[in-house]
């Protein structure tokens, strides 16, 4: 059975996957975010001895600190290893929850109901869980996969505008990186008006073929992470002050850069890497930052975790629709694909 499950009526639909499960009991996991605008949409369905958590919301909250908090919660209400765990909130929710449970007395089974567009097109499938971990974004972490994950497009009228937009930077990425119709086509509308249902579905399908051909990330997968090496650098950078970075915002910033090295390094045209550039800044602005923080940044991109001891491995462009992974670069082409992004100007 496909543990992902699109659908209209949240409530139902989480319904009839409980009913299909044994448990010995229920505990939902949410943040304040999701807990007033997204759990009475579902909350008929869950069981009067329910065991509620909720955490407070962001990045900045997805840490070992927080998971004691839940870890505790689950003990003081006496969960055994037959306890079912549902998420329901963004990537931060999906990611830490299904973290949290894998390790609970050496793993309970969980649900996920990603409620952000982001969550829905990208942590939704291919089992990844973590935390972030001393500055460095989700550097502790476990491969297991939910027993079911529904996606209900309902939840995205709780979002505002800054998290759609966030979210759709990942919807360019799986154009960028294997469907260039799929790229185009989302060029040449208006972002922000958007069937994000068909979008959604579209989305995860790519993410799906590519997870099922490489589930361990030892090849193909790494595909996925284009515009990630550098972008989390700068989402880790900037996680704790006022400028802080959604992901999206982030990882637009890193495919324009890793874009830029794309150009450089294995022949990706420059007219595709203006286009890329042209459609980032357009959608989502350009982050301010001075060179004197470049090397505290490049450092961060030393800890991704596709680097193979001290070399620092890249997922490229060889053209739009065509990605390729495993291709070194030295920090000095890093500060320079930076660079080039730190020049740009905007109109």
């Amino acid at each position: 059975m496909d543990p992902i499950i699109f659908t209209s009526e949240a409530a139902n639909t989480l319904s009839g996957a409980l009913a299909s499960l044994s448990y010995s009991r229920l505990v939902v996991l949410t943040d304040a975010n999701t807990q007033s605008n997204c759990l009475p949409t579902i909350f008929e369905a869950l069981t009067n001895d329910s065991v509620f958590i909720s955490v407070n919301p962001g990045e900045i909250n997805k840490n070992l600190e927080t998971c004691s908090k839940i870890w505790a919660e689950m003990t003081e209400a006496s969960l055994d290893r037959k306890a079912l765990m549902l998420n329901l909130g963004g990537g931060v929710i999906t990611d830490m929850g299904g973290f949290c449970a894998s390790l609970y007395k050496r793993g309970i089974r969980f649900i996920n109901i990603p409620t952000t567009l982001l969550s829905q097109v990208d942590a939704s499938v291919g089992g990844k869980l973590g935390v972030d971990f001393n500055g460095l974004k989700n550097h502790l972490g476990v491969f297991n996969e939910p027993e079911t994950v529904i996606i209900a497009p309902e939840f995205l009228k709780t979002l505002p505008q800054a998290e759609l937009r966030s979210g759709y930077a990942e919807i360019l990425k799986h154009g960028l990186i294997r469907d260039k119709a799929y790229f185009e086509k989302l060029k040449s509308e208006n972002w922000e008006n958007q069937d994000w249902e068909s979008l959604i579905m579209h989305s995860v399908g790519i993410k799906k073929a590519v997870v099922q051909a490489d589930p361990k990330e030892v090849g193909l997968r790494k595909i996925l992470n284009f515009g990630h090496t550098i972008g989390h650098a700068f989402e880790s950078y900037f996680l704790d002050s006022e400028n802080h970075l959604l992901h999206g915002e982030a990882i637009a910033l890193g495919m324009i850069c890793e874009g830029f090295l794309s150009f450089q390094k294995i022949g990706f045209s420059f007219e595709e890497l203006n286009q890329l550039t042209k459609m980032m800044l357009q959608i989502y602005g350009k982050v301010d930052f001075s060179t004197d923080q470049l090397d505290p940044i490049l450092d961060l991109c030393l800890q991704d975790k596709k680097n193979e001891g001290s070399t620092l491995l890249f997922s490229l462009l060889n053209s739009i629709g065509d990605c390729d992974y495993n291709i070194p670069i030295k920090r000095e082409e890093i500060r320079e694909a930076i660079l080039y992004y730190h020049n740009l100007k905007t109109a």
